[in-house]
C-alpha cells in the first residue's frame, strides 16, 4: 500500500513538474519583455516551485529505498530534510524580491501591462492544473505538502500580477507593480514559515502535530490488563510514520496474557493515532516508578 501511494506521489509530482517549467519559460520570457518586476518575481518564485518539485519527488525516491545496516530506519527523513531545505530557499527569495521592490517602490519604472497580464492568466491556469494534482497528497504528506503550498503561493501571486496587469492598463500607476511584488514576497513569507516550523518539529523528535503525551498514556493504560506505564517517547520519523516507545507495567495477574495485551496496545495505537511502529517493554525492576515521559542525558 505505501509502494501505491509513494507511486501516485511520484505521478503527480511530475504532472506538476512538467507545468511548472513550462510556466517558468513563459514567466522569465514575459517578465523580460514587459519589464515587470512583479512578472519576474512570479518567475523566480515558479523558479523556486519548481526546484521545490524536482526535490520532492527526489526525495520520495530516496525514502523507497530499503532499510540497510547503515540506515536502520531506512531513507524516509528525506522527505523531511526536502521540505526543509525548500522551506530555507522560499524565505531566502521572497527577501530578494522584497529587498527588489522597496528600490522599484522609489523609483517606479514603465510596466507593459496587457502582455504581463496574459502571460500572468496562463501562470495562473498551469498554477491550477499543478494544485489540482498535489492537492489529494498535500493533507498527510509535509514533503508533498510543502511542494503544494509553493504551488498555491504563486498561483496567488498569480492572481495579483493579473490584478496589478489590469489596474495598470487603464491608470499607468505603474509604483503598483513594486507594492504587488511586496504582497508577494510577504505570501512567500508566510508559507515558508509554516513548512519551516513542521520540518524543524519532525527533525527535532517532536510528538506529532495534533498528539497530546497525557492522552496516549490514557489510551494505553485503558487497554485490559496494563496496570501503568514510564517512559513513554512519541514522535514522527517522517510524516507517514509515527513511532512510539514505552514501558508497561503489567497486572501481575496477566503476566501470563502479556503477549496478547502488547498485541492490543499496538492495535489501538494504529487504528487511534496511526502510529505503526512500536517498542514495547514489559515493567523491569530497575526502572520501575519512572516518570511517564523519559529525560534522555548524555554519558
Amino acid at each position: 500500500m505505501h509502494e501505491t501511494a509513494d507511486a501516485s506521489r511520484a505521478y503527480r509530482l511530475k504532472i506538476a513538474i512538467g507545468l511548472t517549467a513550462a510556466t517558468l519559460v513563459a514567466e522569465v520570457a514575459g517578465g523580460l519583455w514587459t519589464n515587470s518586476l512583479a512578472l519576474l518575481s512570479d518567475a523566480a518564485h515558479v523558479f523556486l516551485d519548481l526546484f521545490a518539485l524536482i526535490l520532492s519527488l527526489a526525495a520520495i525516491r530516496l525514502a523507497m529505498l530499503p532499510a540497510n545496516e547503515e540506515h536502520s530506519f531506512g531513507w524516509h527523513r528525506a522527505e523531511v530534510f526536502a521540505s526543509f531545505i525548500n522551506g530555507v530557499t522560499v524565505f531566502l527569495m521572497a527577501a530578494a524580491i522584497f529587498y527588489e521592490a522597496l528600490h522599484r517602490l522609489a523609483s517606479p519604472q514603465e510596466v507593459n501591462s496587457l502582455p504581463m497580464f496574459i502571460i500572468a492568466t496562463v501562470g495562473l491556469v498551469a498554477n491550477g492544473l499543478s494544485a489540482m494534482a498535489l492537492h489529494t497528497h498535500s493533507h498527510d504528506d509535509l514533503n508533498v505538502r510543502s511542494a503544494f503550498l509553493h504551488v498555491i503561493g504563486d498561483a496567488a501571486a498569480s492572481v495579483g500580477v493579473i490584478a496589478g496587469g489590469i489596474i495598470m492598463y487603464f491608470t499607468s500607476w505603474y509604483m503598483l507593480d513594486a507594492l504587488i511584488s511586496i504582497g508577494i514576497s510577504i505570501i512567500i513569507f508566510t508559507g515558508a514559515f509554516r513548512v519551516l516550523r513542521e520540518s524543524v518539529h519532525i527533525l527535532m523528535e517532536g510528538v506529532p502535530r495534533g498528539m497530546k503525551i497525557a492522552e496516549v498514556a490514557e489510551t494505553i493504560r485503558g487497554v485490559n490488563g496494563v496496570r501503568d506505564l514510564h517512559h513513554l517517547n512519541v514522535w514522527a520519523i517522517c510524516s507517514h510514520i509515527l513511532a512510539l516507545s514505552v514501558h508497561l507495567d503489567i497486572d501481575p495477574d496477566c503476566s501470563q496474557k502479556a503477549p496478547s495485551i502488547l498485541r492490543e496496545v499496538e492495535r489501538v495505537l494504529l487504528e487511534k493515532y496511526r502510529i505503526s511502529h512500536t517498542t514495547l517493554q514489559i515493567e523491569c525492576a530497575m526502572c520501575a516508578n519512572g516518570p511517564v515521559i523519559k529525560e534522555f542525558n548524555h554519558v
